[in-house]
Order: structure tokens, then C-alpha cells, then sequence
């Protein structure tokens, strides 16, 4: 099984991580809280009450598991195409896989990339949801120190099933809108780029940002369910499950509320995935 792919997932992932995680940060707060009035409010408030600090919240733990969940996304994916098409990476734009192989390597990128994701996800929901502004004499202490002690803290308060909080909806979410990505990034790059040839930077760039809003747009809905699912236990057990939450938060917000974060999401989405799928192709055909 070749790893340059896995490599190039977890450099890309991480490059794309620091660029997007600000943008991660709003879209959490707009999904789980109900203080602020739009992109706007929030943004301010954060850098009112947390400095710009508080935008990056939660950051370091995504940083040092992004090895594993994006390198299994990218090398599933290249890997399962590879299984499926009997064609590396190298031959792929002379030789095309169909959309439906690449449409279920996605799927299964996705799926897998969950089992890894979901407890270092969690974990960074719950530290962007912190509001208690940093180092400040007289202000009430944060209720997790970082993100070795939010881990420990989970374990304790809810058992190790607390650390796969909010699973299901994030397999739910992951599995069809990878297959969606990848199926988007192919599909503009195969329109814009002659036969035969790999496609330009420009090319990439546009393609990896279109998919990455096709995706994200598409994932919205369970995103919302997904971070509430999180934040559940924290202090109560609300959900009885993903449809009793879907359900509660319908009853209570209206169907607008699937589309939360929805244009913080999108704003994040272009260049993040420009970023990511642009350092993805360059990795690998300097390895290749």
C-alpha cells in the first residue's frame, strides 16, 4: 500500500487547519450557542472578551491529530481508488477512474477517517465553546485547562463512551459528503484540464475550493447535529439520540437552524480546500 498519499494527507490536512480554524471557531459558536445575532456579533464578541486568542481555541489538539484523520482521509481514498481502478495516482488524469469509483473511495475515505476523528473532535468543540477569557485575575476559571485535561475530564465525568460522543452523526455526516468532495474536485479539474495532462495550480485551486463548499453546504445539517450532540453532557443529558436531537432542535429553532453556520462554513470552505488539495497534488508529484 503506498504512504506517500497518507504523507501528503496529513501535510495538506495540517496546512489547511491553520488557515481554516478561526473561521471552525465562529461556525461552532453560531451552531451550539444562541448569544449572537450572526458572523458579525460573534467575531466581535470573541475578540472583545477572549482577544484573538479566542479564535484559536482548540487548535493544538487538531494540530497533532491531523496526521492520522487527514492522512486516513487522502490515503483511503487513493488507496481504495487504486484498488478499484488498478491505477496510482500518477495515471489517473491519463486514465480516468468513473465517478462512481470515485464517489464510493470517498465514501470509504470518510467512513474510516470517523473512527479516528470523532474523540479529537469532540475535544475541540468543547474547548472552542469555552467563553471564559484567557489569563485574567478575577475572572472565573475556564472548566478544561487544555486539551489533555478536557480528554481526562470526558473520561471521568462521562466514561469512554463520552469521548465518541456525537459518533453517529459525524459518520452520517463524513461518509456521503466525502464521496461528494472528491467527486466535485474531479469533476471541475477533468472539465478545465486537457486530456491527458495534470491539471494546472489555478485549476486545483478552484476545483479544491468548489468542492470544498459543494461538501461542506451538503454536510451543514449534521454538522449542527453533530456539535450539539457534542456539547450534550456537558452539563445534562438533553438528546436521547441524533433524532431526538434533530427533532428537539426543529420544535424549538424552526428548519433554519440545519443551516446554521452554513455561510461561515462556505467562507471557510474555498480556501482551505484550495489550500489543502493544491499542497496534496504538489506533495505528490515531487514524490511521484
Amino acid at each position: 500500500m503506498p504512504v506517500e498519499e497518507f504523507v501528503a494527507g496529513w501535510i495538506s490536512g495540517a496546512l489547511g487547519l491553520v488557515l481554516g480554524h478561526p473561521f471552525d471557531t465562529v461556525k461552532v459558536r453560531l451552531q451550539t450557542q444562541t448569544t449572537y445575532q450572526g458572523i458579525v456579533d460573534c467575531m466581535v464578541k470573541i475578540y472583545r472578551h477572549e482577544s484573538l486568542l479566542g479564535f484559536f481555541k482548540g487548535m493544538s489538539f487538531p494540530i497533532m491529530s491531523i496526521a492520522v484523520v487527514s492522512s486516513v482521509q487522502f490515503g483511503v481514498y487513493s488507496n481504495a481508488l487504486m484498488v478499484l481502478t488498478a491505477t496510482s495516482h500518477q495515471e489517473r488524469w491519463a486514465q480516468p477512474p468513473s465517478y462512481a469509483h470515485v464517489f464510493i473511495a470517498g465514501c470509504a475515505g470518510g467512513f474510516l477517517q470517523t473512527y479516528c476523528l470523532a474523540p479529537f473532535d469532540l475535544i475541540k468543540v468543547r474547548l472552542q465553546n469555552q467563553t471564559e477569557p484567557r489569563a485574567q485575575s478575577g475572572s472565573p476559571p475556564a472548566r478544561y485547562r487544555g486539551p489533555v485535561h478536557c480528554a481526562a475530564s470526558i473520561f471521568q465525568e462521562e466514561g469512554p463512551r463520552g469521548l465518541f460522543r456525537g459518533a453517529w452523526a459525524l459518520m452520517l455526516r463524513d461518509t456521503p459528503t466525502m464521496g461528494i468532495y472528491f467527486v466535485t474536485y474531479e469533476g471541475l479539474c477533468r472539465q478545465y484540464t486537457p486530456d491527458g495532462q495534470n491539471p494546472s495550480s489555478a485549476t486545483v485551486l478552484v476545483a479544491g475550493g468548489v468542492a470544498g463548499i459543494t461538501s461542506w453546504v451538503a454536510a451543514t445539517p449534521l454538522d449542527v447535529i453533530k456539535s450539539r450532540m457534542q456539547m450534550d453532557g456537558l452539563r445534562r443529558r438533553v438528546y436521547q439520540g441524533v433524532l431526538d436531537c434533530m427533532a428537539s432542535s426543529v420544535r424549538q429553532e424552526g428548519l433554519g437552524v440545519f443551516f446554521r453556520g452554513v455561510t461561515i462554513n462556505s467562507a471557510r470552505a474555498f480556501p482551505v480546500n484550495a489550500v489543502t488539495f493544491l499542497s496534496y497534488e504538489y506533495l505528490l508529484r515531487w514524490w511521484g
